[in-house]
């Protein structure tokens, strides 16, 4: 007799540069505002500290799949970002033994209803409906890594038109101190993938849209709306 009620659902997974196995997702977890000019362009202030949100795991869009325009809203948007996976679990890290939890990078977008998470600002509700929608993070093959964090140019084009175009060491937080901050907040464990922000230039999305985006030296990502 079957252990559960129901079939469990399938697990996310997100393949592999190299790799016949494929990157078993547990969870997904965002830094907002990591970049300076993206906080002045959402309204922020520069002394604002970054802070975390999160995806459920089945919000994963892996490579080679078109997201589908989401429900409820007149304006989705673009936010491309450098993605943390996780290969190693852990609680309370310093930032100089982060690195060691990590198992790779890809290159991923943080879909967001832009109109729902300034309606859910403007009430200080909660960004879920925003931000942890269906097939709201499309993301590209990891990368495995070793050493010292990507720090290149990061970018995103629609329709073959740049539209956010920076560096990843342009982030407030860096990748060691993201990653030792999520693991005081909740303990990290192996398939957590950690989307650490996206820099300014932010835009709409419309079906039909071919979306581009590129970490340099971790990879390419492309899909589009439909």
């Amino acid at each position: 007799m079957s252990a559960y009620v129901l079939d469990p659902p399938a697990v996310p997974t997100v393949p592999v540069e190299g790799e016949a196995a494929a990157f078993p997702v547990r969870r997904i977890l965002c830094v907002g505002r990591n970049y300076a000019a993206h906080r002045r362009e959402m309204g922020g202030d520069d002394r604002d500290p970054p802070f975390f949100f999160a995806k459920p795991a089945d919000a994963v869009v892996p490579p080679g799949t078109d997201p589908a325009y989401p429900q409820r809203t007149g304006n989705l948007h673009h936010e491309i970002e450098l993605v943390v996976a996780i290969g190693r679990g852990g609680s309370d890290a310093p930032p100089d033994q982060a690195l060691d939890l990590i198992y790779g990078y890809a290159v991923g977008v943080d879909l967001t209803r832009r109109d729902l998470q300034a309606a859910a600002r403007d009430k200080g509700q909660p960004w879920d409906s925003a931000k942890g929608f269906d097939a709201s993070a499309p993301i590209s093959a990891i990368r495995r890594w070793q050493g010292p964090p990507p720090q290149g140019r990061i970018a995103l084009s629609v329709n073959g038109q740049v539209r956010q175009d920076a560096t990843v060491a342009d982030m407030i937080w860096n990748v060691p101190e993201i990653v030792s901050e999520a693991s005081k907040l909740w303990k990290l464990a192996p398939g957590d993938l950690i989307y650490t922000g996206t820099p300014e230039g932010v835009g709409p999305l419309v079906r039909g849209d071919r979306v581009q985006g590129e970490v340099e030296g971790v990879g390419q990502l492309a899909f589009q709306v439909v």
